[in-house]
């Protein structure tokens, strides 16, 4: 694949990716009961793009299965080269699931060896069986799925929800967390823009066009035109045939951040749509001010995307010199 069918795959995906936390924060308030697909063809539609988008995925070592007292939770293990002290763990956005790390995987296996998750409650090869009610039971299914593993810390890689979801857990159960790595996360160092959340309404209903859905993603994107890929015919179908049962997340507050006991790396996109830019930095400098803070000034909110080999050696360059060990 060449570098600008690369790109432009990821930039689709990392767009559709950016539209459903939108479409989690305003239009799922309700936690109960847990998610769900609408019926056994949406579920079949989605698994086999998510088996396809798969393929672009290296060799999976080990695939993990937790029980949690939440439902069981999708770890596929990837043997890296790197000496990392711990593994990464790479949690994705909203709605989409491993492969949509399938670009970043190359690099950041010569950092060290890796996790990916599909979160619960999420479209994906994890299956919720009891409701998340809050932001404590985010944090507790996380928790618990990480228990479950051999090892006993984890550097946490967290993009857009991802990234609210490992600042969550280090904030309320920080044990197994090593270091967090929060990848133009949302929620976390500014709010949503209005124009975003406007824009965002015609993405969260189902029955609408998919050229509607296809116009916000690309506006998140950085106006990437939207083609019919593996990875965004997958994450298409969880929006569509997926009904997610998940509380708002609550925006972490400064004082939150600045009680953060484990090294942290914000990597913000300079270009992003799901917060002021300008304002996430100066709000992560200010509460985290040990913390790394790097602006990508040329990247949409599908950073990782768009410099899948600067983040990793961005994240190499941060474990080796400031991630506890």
């Amino acid at each position: 694949m060449s570098n600008s069918k690369r790109r432009r795959r990821w930039l689709i995906a990392l767009g559709v990716v950016a539209g459903l936390v939108v479409v989690a924060a305003f239009a799922t308030r309700t936690p109960s009961p847990v998610g769900h697909w609408d019926g056994a063809e949406g579920r079949d539609r989605f698994m086999a793009a998510y088996d396809q988008a798969f393929q672009d995925l290296p060799a999976v070592a080990d695939t993990v299965d937790v029980r949690t007292d939440y439902g069981v939770v999708r770890f596929y293990r990837f043997a890296g080269s790197g000496e990392a002290s711990a593994p990464l763990v790479l949690l994705p956005g909203r709605s989409s699931g491993s492969p949509v790390w399938a670009d970043n995987m190359p690099s950041l296996l010569e950092v060290g060896d890796v996790y990916t998750v599909d979160l619960l409650g999420e479209p994906g090869r994890s299956v919720q069986d009891r409701p998340i009610v809050d932001d404590a039971d985010q944090a507790a299914w996380l928790h618990q799925a990480l228990a479950g593993l051999p090892e006993e810390r984890f550097h946490l890689v967290g993009l857009a929800i991802g990234g609210w979801s490992a600042a969550n857990l280090a904030i309320r159960q920080p044990g197994l967390v090593a270091s967090l790595t929060l990848v133009d996360a949302v929620f976390v160092f500014d709010d949503l823009p209005l124009g975003t959340v406007v824009r965002s309404i015609p993405a969260s209903l189902p029955w609408l066009p998919k050229s509607w859905r296809d116009g916000f993603n690309s506006y998140t994107a950085g106006g990437a035109p939207v083609e019919d890929v593996p990875v965004a015919r997958m994450i298409e179908a969880g929006m569509q045939h997926y009904q997610l049962r998940l509380p708002q997340p609550t925006r972490i507050t400064e004082e939150q951040l600045a009680g953060l006991d484990v090294p942290v790396l914000a990597l913000i996109a300079g270009r992003s749509v799901m917060h002021d830019p300008e304002v996430a930095a100066a709000t992560a400098e200010r509460a985290l001010p040990a913390a790394s803070v790097r602006v990508y000034p040329d990247a949409s909110h599908a950073i990782n995307g768009e410099h899948p080999d600067q983040i990793a050696a961005d994240i190499a360059e941060f474990l080796s010199g400031r991630a506890r060990v």
